[in-house]
């Protein structure tokens, strides 16, 4: 068989997988799910192997339907981000999958599944809200937002925010503790640890001094802190877009004002080099748009 001559039933192969459903598919591609079905039929009769186990309730590939999937999908990609990156009518199509931290995507999840989404209509999200360092190429995502200085040597990375950071802490904690005047005064209070690839991450401030947060609680998410700073176990390192609304209210106080942090970036990092598609291009300005308005409240 020559697989070549068969990219819409490998599309719908794809799709199938991706979605998890025939009918999911078929909607993608804006097809029949009877066409679709029919479809991997002929392509696991030519290919002589099962690709799916089928049931009323599940769609579940096989061990060779896999193997498949992890060779083909790639290149109907990088097809697809040909055509995107030569595009000019200012369209994008086909699935965008993005990794982005969860702090930051709960600020942009709103605006990313509706104005986003709306304005393309070409376009389908896949969007990963985690603050782990994901693979971009291993796991196959098309662009990864990150806080501070990318390790990636041989990605594209762009810096598109300057966030300011903040220590945090609720008014109970404080009113039991009391309020540190000095960093060194830190030490006396608890203070949440932010877990990074196993390791407490340290507290940098402006001027280039920084210190070991020692507390008994360490998490490894922004979300798990501001969490943990709202029901008062501890002082928190966050940025201060991700918690200006709890010191807007009064659910938390910043500690230490006047002892400025230093900021780290928000990058994207990519793969695709100068030949970014249009679709990680329109989500790049969009992002950037959103994360500047955001600031500048």
């Amino acid at each position: 068989m020559n697989l070549l001559n068969n990219t819409t039933t490998l599309l719908a192969f794809v799709r199938s997988i991706e979605t998890g459903s025939f009918s999911a598919a078929a909607r993608a591609l804006g097809l029949t799910p009877s066409s679709v079905s029919k479809s991997i039929t002929r392509l696991e009769a030519e290919l002589r192997a099962k690709l799916f186990h089928r049931s009323t309730r599940h769609l579940q590939p096989t061990e060779e339907g896999l193997a498949l999937f992890e060779r083909v999908a790639p290149l109907l990609r990088g097809l697809e981000d040909a055509a995107d990156a030569i595009r000019t009518d200012g369209d994008a199509r086909g699935l965008l999958r993005v990794s982005m931290p969860g702090e930051i995507g709960r600020l942009l999840q709103n605006s990313l599944t509706t104005r986003f989404l709306d304005a393309h209509p070409g376009l389908r999200l896949d969007l990963s809200l985690s603050d782990r360092h994901v693979d971009v190429i291993r796991e196959g995502y098309d662009v990864a937002f990150r806080i501070g200085y990318p390790a990636d040597s041989d990605l594209t990375a762009h810096p598109i925010a300057t966030l300011a950071m903040v220590l945090v802490a609720s008014p109970a904690l404080l009113s039991r503790c009391g309020m540190p005047v000095t960093p060194e005064d830190l030490r006396n209070l608890p203070m949440l640890r932010y877990l990074f690839e196993s390791r407490s991450a340290a507290i940098t401030f402006a001027d280039g001094t920084s210190m070991q947060p020692n507390g008994r609680v360490g998490l490894d998410t922004g979300a798990a802190l501001r969490a943990a700073a709202l029901a008062g176990v501890g002082v928190a390192h966050l940025t201060r877009c991700s918690v200006q609304h709890d010191l807007d209210c009064g659910a938390l106080v910043q500690v230490l004002p006047s002892r400025r942090l230093q900021d780290l970036p928000l990058q994207t990092i990519h793969a695709f080099g100068r030949l970014m598609p249009a679709r990680v291009r329109l989500l790049t300005d969009f992002v950037t748009a959103e994360m500047r308005q955001l600031l500048s409240v």
